[in-house]
């Protein structure tokens, strides 16, 4: 497996995501949707607590010793404990991106890292260090995803609506 363009991945999104939420008011990034979904302030904090309590401890976990248990996980709860949605943006944002320069360091001091090394995980079965990398890639991704749509919905929300030239309700 070759993990360089992965990891390079994760260090693009701790450059790319302060530029996404850069200039949205702090009435905006704590907004939530009806169906209580998070807002943009809480998205950030997510990500920047699944670095060092998901993704990296765990990948960690697996490339040292697989039969290690994991470190629970329940990000629901860690917003709620966290207060996410009374944090500030800026400040979340700085974290994120510590944490995120942190686990990109780490990964690239890695020396020959068995990413075949597999945890089984009790209701997922086994799991690789390779698959986790890849798995951590595309939560970033799925955020982003998460933060585009919350965007395009505060877009809704102050035009009273989004226009069919704009692409409508397809996002």
């Amino acid at each position: 497996m070759n993990a360089l363009p992965l990891i390079a991945r994760l260090e693009t999104f701790g450059h790319s995501l302060p530029v996404v939420v850069a200039g949205i008011a702090a009435a905006d990034a704590v907004w939530k949707p009806p169906d209580g979904a998070w807002s943009v302030l809480e998205i950030v904090n997510h990500l920047a607590d699944e670095d060092p309590r998901d993704f990296r401890a765990r990948l960690s976990l697996t490339l040292r010793d697989p039969a290690l248990p994991w470190p629970p996980g329940d990000p629901q709860q860690w917003a709620r404990d966290g207060r996410y949605n009374e944090r500030d943006l800026a400040e979340s944002i700085g974290r994120f991106v510590a944490e995120r320069r942190e686990s990109v360091r780490w990964l690239r001091s890695l020396h020959t890292p068995d990413w075949a090394q597999a945890h089984v995980h009790p209701r997922a079965g086994p799991l690789t260090a390779g698959s986790l990398l890849g798995a951590w890639a595309a939560h970033d991704a799925l955020h982003l995803r998460q933060i585009a749509k919350r965007m395009h919905e505060l877009a809704g929300r102050q035009f009273r609506g989004s226009p069919p030239y704009a692409g409508g309700q397809r996002a």
